[in-house]
């Protein structure tokens, strides 16, 4: 099993890239390069309105996992959901539309494993099969990195609750074998977490990470929510650089859906490289987590 400074690259690596895409999300390549060249340092202001640092829905909802797994010491569906309601009913400034569709279900008394497969067939392809577990799913990797059968199941589980369309729970699965094979020390992560991914997993989710890291031309990577445009624009950066710093930077200057695109190259970057390789300009977001983490 990986040493602390990998485990805690995790969790850390994914708020950063979350905080560093928050003011940027939803602005093309060609408009934050005019504003800030390439961003490489946490800035206030911007998307939503909130000071530099400021983590969102990402990583509040990757935090509700983690919590529920140590307070818990198991995988627990319902626990996750009733953590995700309570955060949904305080009002977060980002949420994604499938998960508050989802969670204001559970709300009102749809169960768990219920009310993301009900969002889910409300909705027409195109609108279906978001960015919003696989954003929020890498804690899992941490808890399960040495038992990927249990490991993939929660992954697929824990997307249910929101998302559950197969390229969301499978991508989540995938997202985390990849995670875990890193942990593991692998030089070929993605490779190894797509030989073991469950028989079922859909095949526009293996066309789009089979190719990578080097089969794809990055012309060709798109920053959309859609969940295949995350999983392959994140892995390509976060398995094809040779720094942390340059694979969360790197994402979130893709444009588009920034802070999920960095948040889940920051994950598979600080598995990859460990925390100690993230560079002071954008650890500041580690006071938004302790500040959160006080008042849980």
């Amino acid at each position: 099993m990986a040493g602390h400074d990998r485990v805690e690259g995790v969790l850390l690596g994914l708020a950063c890239g979350d905080a560093l895409g928050r003011p940027v999300e939803f602005r093309s390549p060609r408009a934050i390069e005019a504003e800030y060249g390439t961003l490489r340092e946490m800035i206030g202001n911007g998307t939503h309105g909130k000071p530099a640092g400021t983590i969102t829905d990402d990583t509040e909802q990757a935090l509700c996992i983690a919590r529920s797994l140590v307070e818990r010491g198991e995988f627990a569906p319902d626990d996750i959901a009733d953590r995700f309601v309570t955060w949904y009913n305080g009002g977060p400034f980002d949420i994604g539309i499938m998960t508050a569709d989802a969670l204001g279900r559970i709300d009102q008394g749809a169960s768990w494993d219920s009310a993301g497969k009900e969002v889910w067939e409300a909705k027409p392809e195109g609108s279906n099969a978001g960015n919003g577990s696989v954003m929020r799913c890498a804690p899992l990797a941490l808890a399960f990195a040495d038992n990927w059968d249990t490991l993939q199941r929660t992954s697929r589980d824990s997307s249910r609750i929101t998302h559950a369309d197969p390229r969301c729970t499978h991508g989540c699965a995938a997202l985390n074998l990849t995670i875990a094979a890193l942990l593991d020390g692998d030089e070929q992560p993605l490779d190894r977490a797509l030989d073991a991914l469950h028989p079922d997993a859909p095949g526009s989710l293996l066309d789009v990470l089979e190719p990578l890291p080097d089969g794809i031309d990055s012309k060709e990577l798109q920053n959309s929510g859609f969940v295949l445009h995350t999983l392959q624009t994140a892995l390509y950066h976060a398995l094809t650089v040779d720094s942390a710093e340059s694979a969360i930077v790197n994402a979130v200057n893709e444009g588009g859906d920034t802070d999920t695109i960095g948040a889940v190259a920051g994950a598979v970057a600080g598995a990859r490289f460990g925390a100690s390789a993230l560079p002071d300009t954008l650890l500041h977001v580690q006071n938004q987590i302790t500040r959160r983490n006080d008042r849980a």
